[in-house]
C-alpha cells in the first residue's frame, strides 16, 4: 500500500473541501448570522492537516487498485467528518445528527433529521446543499483532474469512484474525462439556476435547488420540499432536470461530439426513457382513477415524483403516502432501480437492470436451444463474462445487505414497511421512503446507533459495496472483488 501517496491525495481533498466551504463562510459574514465560527473551525482544521499531508515526500507515484479503493473510501469518510462540524457548531445539533446529515449530503441521499430548516442560518443551508453538488459528481472526480500534474496516475481512483458496472472514459486521458464531466455538470447547473430564477424563485432558493437537483440529492430550503410551492413551471422544470441529472453524462459528451449513432444505440438510455415515461403514464392514470380531478395536476405530480424517486433526488411535491397502492408500488421499484450509470443518481442503476433482463431472455432461449452460443449484448457489443459475473454479484450483494439490514432496523421497533424503506432509501441514496419516513417525516426518531448505521449504508450505496468490501478481503478474494 502506498500510504504516503494516499495521504498526500487526502491532503489535496481537504483543501478542496475548504474551498467549497468559502461561499458559506462569506454568506455568514455578510449576513452576520453568527455561524461563521462553525465554518472557520473546520476550515482551519482542514487547511492545517491538508498542508501537512500535501508536503509529504513520496517516492512511488503509482497507485494499485487497492490504493485507489482506500483513497476513495477514506476521502468520503474524511470529508464527512470535517463537513459535519458547521452543523454541530452553528445549528444546535448533536455531532451524530450532524454527521448523518452531511453523509446524506455528500452521498446525495437527502435523508434528513431536521424539521424546520427555515429557521437555520442560510449559510448552513447553503453548505448543506453544496455537499450535494460536490457529492453528485464526486470530489474525487474533481481531484483526478489535478493528479497528473503531480505525476500521479489517476485511473484507479477514477475506476473506484465511477458509479456503474464499467468505468468508462469519455476522453483518452482520465484528467480530460474529469474536466469534461465537470464542464457538463456546471453547464447543467447554470441552466437550471437560470430557469428557476426566470420561473420566479429567489436567487438563494434557485441556487440551493440547482445544487440539490444536479447532485440528485434532495435537500431543500423548504421544510415541506415543494408540497406547498405554487406555480406549475417550477415543478416541471425540476422534473426535467432531475431526469437529465440521472442520465449517463457520457451521453451528453457523445452529443457534444455529434456521435448521434452511439446515442441511439445506447440500450440503457432507451430502457431509461421507457421506464420514466411508462411510470408517469401509469401513475397519472391511477391518480385520476383514485381522487385526482385535474389531468394536469395528476400529470404534474406524477412526473415530479417519478423523476424525483427514480433519479434518487428525493424531492417531494405531494404526499405520495396518500396515493393508491399501485402508484406507491411503482415508486418503490423506481427507488430500487435508481438512475443511469455514469450519472449523479444512486440505486442499482438502469444498465444493470437492462443487462439482467437480457440475461433472463438468454436463459429462456437456452431452455429450448441448450447448445446455442448466446452472448449478452449491450449497445451492440458482447459483454465479457467478468462484467456479467460482476452484475450478478452486485445484485446478490445488494439484496443480502438490504434484507440483513431490514432485520437489524426492525429491532428498533419500527414496522416492516418503515424498516425496509429506511434501508432501501439509504442504500439507494434516495432520501424519503414510506411509512414513518415518508415525504412529510424524517429519520429524527431513530437512535444514534441507527443513524450511524444508516450513514454506513449511505456510504455503501454511494461506493457500490465492492469498493469497501475489497478493503476487508485478503489475497485472491480481494483481487476477485476488485475485478467485480
Amino acid at each position: 500500500m502506498n500510504y504516503k501517496l494516499i495521504a498526500k491525495i487526502l491532503g489535496y481533498i481537504l483543501l478542496i473541501e475548504t474551498a467549497f466551504m468559502t461561499p458559506s463562510l462569506g454568506l455568514s459574514l455578510v449576513e452576520k448570522d453568527g455561524s461563521s465560527q462553525g465554518f472557520l473551525i473546520p476550515m482551519a482544521i482542514a487547511v492545517f492537516l491538508g498542508l501537512i499531508l500535501i508536503n509529504l515526500k513520496i517516492r512511488k507515484r503509482s497507485l494499485s487498485p487497492r490504493d485507489g479503493i482506500l483513497t476513495v473510501t477514506a476521502s468520503w469518510i474524511l470529508v464527512s467528518i470535517i463537513g459535519a462540524i458547521p452543523l454541530f457548531v452553528s445549528a444546535d445539533m448533536t455531532y451524530v445528527d450532524s454527521f448523518f446529515e452531511i453523509v446524506s449530503g455528500f452521498t446525495t441521499t437527502g435523508a434528513t433529521v431536521i424539521s424546520g430548516i427555515e429557521s437555520f442560518p442560510r449559510s448552513v443551508v447553503l453548505w448543506r446543499s453544496i455537499t450535494h453538488w460536490i457529492g453528485g459528481m464526486g470530489i474525487l472526480v474533481f481531484t483526478v483532474g489535478l493528479l497528473p500534474k503531480l505525476g500521479v496516475g489517476a485511473f484507479q481512483i477514477f475506476k473506484a469512484e465511477s458509479p456503474g458496472p464499467v468505468a468508462g472514459k469519455i476522453e483518452s486521458r482520465i484528467s480530460q474525462s474529469s474536466k469534461r464531466l465537470y464542464i457538463i455538470y456546471i453547464i447543467l447547473t447554470l441552466a437550471l439556476f437560470i430557469a428557476l430564477k426566470i420561473a420566479g424563485m429567489s436567487v438563494f432558493d434557485s441556487l440551493v435547488h440547482a445544487f440539490g437537483v444536479l447532485g440528485t440529492g434532495g435537500f431543500s430550503s423548504y421544510n415541506d420540499s415543494f408540497m406547498s410551492y405554487e406555480g406549475n413551471a417550477v415543478h416541471f422544470i425540476l422534473a426535467i432536470f432531475m431526469f437529465l441529472s440521472s442520465t449517463n453524462f457520457a451521453i451528453y459528451a457523445l452529443i457534444s461530439k455529434k456521435k448521434f449513432k452511439e446515442v441511439r444505440q445506447n440500450d440503457e438510455l432507451k430502457l431509461w426513457i421507457c421506464i420514466i415515461f411508462g411510470s408517469i403514464v401509469l401513475i397519472t392514470i391511477n391518480l385520476l382513477a383514485n381522487g385526482y380531478t385535474s389531468t394536469l395536476m395528476a400529470f404534474r405530480d406524477s412526473a415530479f415524483q417519478v423523476t424525483s424517486i427514480s433519479s434518487t433526488s428525493g424531492f417531494a411535491n405531494a404526499d405520495y403516502e396518500l396515493w393508491p397502492s399501485f402508484s406507491k408500488f411503482i415508486l418503490l421499484i423506481l427507488m430500487l432501480f435508481g438512475g443511469c450509470a455514469g450519472s449523479t443518481g444512486g440505486g442499482i442503476k438502469i444498465t444493470r437492470i437492462s443487462i439482467l433482463l437480457k440475461l433472463i431472455k438468454r436463459e429462456m432461449k437456452r431452455a429450448t436451444h441448450p447448445k446455442a452460443v448466446l452472448p449478452v449484448l449491450a449497445d451492440g457489443k458482447s459483454l465479457s463474462d467478468e462484467v456479467v459475473l460482476g452484475i450478478n454479484a452486485y445484485l446478490g450483494t445488494y439484496f443480502v445487505i438490504a434484507l440483513f439490514s431490514t432485520a437489524i432496523v426492525t429491532l428498533s421497533g419500527v414496522d416492516v414497511i418503515t424498516g425496509f424503506s429506511s434501508v432501501a432509501t439509504t442504500l439507494s441514496n434516495v432520501g424519503p421512503g414510506f411509512g414513518d419516513i415518508g415525504p412529510t417525516k424524517n429519520f429524527y426518531f431513530y437512535s444514534d446507533f441507527y443513524k450511524l448505521y444508516f450513514s454506513a449504508l449511505m456510504l455503501l450505496g454511494r461506493l457500490e459495496f465492492f469498493t469497501i468490501l475489497a478493503l476487508f478481503s485478503r489475497g485472491r478474494h480481494r483481487k476477485e472483488i476488485i475485478k467485480l
